[in-house]
């Protein structure tokens, strides 16, 4: 015995309804996962001429500091110049003769920001964003991470160019 299936009468001008709950849901996963993955940075970064960034992947946000670069030419904190650099070394004139490793004009400005932060206390103290043109040695990015930690700025992040 043969079963006949059940159709249901279709009526051609009756409307269609939609079902929005479904859609509402749906909605509401993309708008969380979109907000998850949305982020915001107040930090600016302005690139320095002459300076290439090594790539780097990571994934928190940057930090607001002070910024410190060192080109193949010069050493500045933020805009201004501390010293000259030549063959990838600091000027022996900015060296203390005392300790190689020690930094004068460095330090004398990063402790005038020292001051003002006892004066502002809004000023955010301790963080510097560090900037090096990846041919500069080590041996030179060490003597500027030394004299800022001398100088009470013992959190440095080294700034780097997304990339693979």
């Amino acid at each position: 015995m043969k079963r006949n299936r059940y159709k249901p009468e279709i009526k051609r001008n009756q409307t269609f309804a939609l079902n929005i709950t479904s859609m509402t849901d749906m909605f509401t996963i993309l708008l969380v996962f979109l907000l998850q993955t949305y982020s915001t940075n107040d930090v600016q970064i302005d690139p320095v001429s002459g300076v290439r960034l090594p790539a780097s992947n990571t994934d928190k946000n940057p930090v607001n500091g002070i910024k410190i670069s060192i080109s193949p030419t010069e050493l500045k904190l933020d805009q201004l110049k501390l010293a000259s650099v030549t063959d990838n070394k600091i000027e022996q004139a900015a060296i203390d003769p005392n300790d190689g490793e020690f930094i004068k004009p460095l330090f004398e400005e990063l402790q005038k920001l020292n001051e003002a932060h006892k004066l502002k206390p809004d000023i955010k103290i301790g963080k510097i964003l560090f900037q090096a043109d990846q041919e500069v040695p080590y041996a030179t990015l060490r003597k500027i991470m030394y004299t800022a930690s001398m100088a009470g700025f013992p959190n440095i992040k080294l700034v780097t160019v997304v990339g693979n």
